[in-house]
């Protein structure tokens, strides 16, 4: 297929492009009866009022059951799951191979848990009755039921690179039978260093395999690499790459970074933001906003990378219940969440990447449904916006700020336990949450200890270099008094006298009435073995 051109932007075949484009994500005349899937399927589907497919499900399944390869871009929301799930259930169901333990026979890897998860409900809405099974291994969870799970068998492996690498170290699994791979979100998982892993992924599996790559952006540097795991692959291209669906509306607001909590608090008190996932930059961002919203009463929960995945799982499922109104997120789920009924998607900070623009609004108006997408941009990401417009082909409206009010706070806030933070350094270089102890411990002396430490004998003999101080110069009467009786005539010699020095290594010399000086006698005699020196 010829490679779509770039968007017309000439005033007067405007409204023929908006047109054309809308028309891409309606649904096609053809029904999936006629795309030839198997009878079990199409109950399934009907089931779940599925009826006519979408225009990259229309061009991808035929080649799929043909056993092409296929490279497939298509916005986010257009049904590329269903695209490649169906005609991987219906060769394994008309295949009738029996499962074998340990070693799937189709192989999905995807860049993110909230991902995998994702599709894993996608193959068991569509797979009902074809008595295939299917199983998800991910990081963050312990090993043995995934182990479990592939010893007992399975058909479907959908897993992230990383877990599955692991389990084949452990020898928990074998891709040698794998004949159907599927790469999703394929640039996002080169993106995040997955190359190696996936080069690795590749040789294993069988080679002559049917390979199919999904995503929603496709870089040139990754249709080189995509191009040696591909075997003269089709490529169907829905629109030209980046660009989002026309049935979101976006907007921007030129705020200031200080602005943009207070920007958000006046936008959510309008109950026409029903349901919003809110994305950041960082995990301590998220957090930051969660806690804001608690403050003045709305109701969020937050997804990043400090979460177990329990947790993360636990926080998604609360959003898409209606149990909170508004899901704060990272990159990390931008292309993990498929939550119906998405009203709003705001960006509270742009993201670093153009292309993860294009996945974090299209969590809304997903299947042909509408939506709005708001940014918030401070002076530093006008560069990341105008990177956004220049690959999206289209220039984001800037939205006038209302007046900004002052929302008034709840009382009585719950301490939040689900945030899932690690211990940072501050800036002085010490722990600064989860009670870890700041400074120094208590107990611990500050310093070099001030006077004589206590329980020390008055009399008790001291380093040489401070008995040569003025100060520390005692008699040996002072020194007698000082010691108990019973040492003073163990130590005494039958020949010692009370005016007379006692022996000693050191020889004192006391020159023009100066302090004592003690100088280290060379040739002083040794005391014989078997005497008191």
């Amino acid at each position: 297929m010829r490679r779509a051109g770039p968007i017309v932007v000439d005033v007067g075949q405007a409204e023929a492009c908006h047109a054309t484009m809308r028309n891409i994500f309606k649904m096609t005349d053809m029904t999936f009866a006629g795309l030839g899937l198997a009878s079990p399927l199409l109950k399934s589907l009907s089931h779940a009022n599925y009826t006519t497919p979408t225009a990259i499900q229309a061009q991808t399944i035929p080649s799929l059951l043909e056993g092409l390869d296929v490279l497939g871009i298509a916005q986010t929301g257009t049904g590329k799951t269903a695209a490649f799930a169906l005609p991987l259930l219906h060769k394994l169901f008309t295949d009738k191979i029996p499962t074998v333990s340990r070693a799937p026979r189709a192989l999905v890897l995807v860049p993110t848990r909230e991902l995998a998860v994702q599709i894993a409900r996608s193959f068991d809405t569509y797979g009902k009755g074809l008595g295939l099974r299917y199983t998800t291994v991910v990081g963050g969870l312990s090993y043995r039921p995934q182990s479990e799970a592939l010893a007992r068998g399975v058909d479907i492996l959908i897993a992230t690179p990383g877990r599955l690498l692991d389990l084949v170290d452990r020898n928990d699994v074998k891709l040698s039978n794998v004949s159907f791979l599927v790469l999703d979100e394929a640039d996002r998982m080169f993106d995040m260093g997955f190359i190696r892993p996936l080069q690795k992924i590749t040789a294993l599996v069988n080679q002559n395999r049917q390979t199919l790559l999904f995503s929603a952006t496709m870089a040139p540097e990754v249709s080189k690499l995509a191009a040696k795991i591909l075997k003269n692959p089709k490529r169907v291209e829905i629109a030209p790459q980046g660009r989002t669906v026309d049935k979101i509306d976006q907007g921007v607001y030129l705020v200031n970074a200080a602005t943009k909590a207070q920007l958000l608090h006046n936008l959510l008190a309008d109950e026409a933001l029903k349901r919003v996932v809110l994305f950041t930059r960082t995990k301590r961002g998220a957090n930051k906003v969660a806690l804001g919203l608690d403050q003045i009463g709305v109701v969020s929960e937050v997804i990043h990378g400090n979460k177990s995945q329990n947790a993360r799982q636990k926080a998604l499922d609360n959003f898409s219940r209606g149990r909170a109104r508004v899901l704060v997120a990272t990159d990390l789920a931008s292309r993990g969440i498929d939550v119906a009924g998405v009203t709003h998607v705001i960006n509270y900070e742009m993201p670093t990447e153009s292309e993860s623009y294009v996945h974090r609004i299209g969590r809304t108006a997903r299947a042909g449904a509408s939506g709005v997408a708001l940014s918030f941009c401070d002076g530093s990401e006008r560069g990341a916006l105008r990177g956004i417009e220049r690959l999206t082909s289209h220039k984001i409206t800037v939205l006038p700020l209302p007046d900004l009010k002052v929302i008034p706070m709840v009382a009585n806030v719950p301490v939040r336990t689900d945030l899932g933070e690690t211990p940072e350094r501050s800036s002085g270089g010490k722990r600064a949450e989860h009670g870890r102890p700041q400074g120094r411990p208590q107990g611990r002396p500050q310093g070099r200890p001030q006077g004589r430490p206590q329980g020390r004998p008055e009399g008790q003999r001291t380093h040489p270099a401070r008995e040569a101080r003025p100060d520390f110069v005692k008699t040996d009467a002072v020194r007698a008094e000082a010691r108990p009786e019973q040492a003073r005539t163990e130590h005494k010699r039958p020949d010692h006298k009370p005016n007379d020095r006692p022996r000693s290594d050191f020889n004192r010399s006391e020159p023009n009435g100066q302090a004592p000086r003690r100088t280290w006698n060379r040739n002083a005699k040794k005391p014989a073995a078997g005497s008191r020196a």
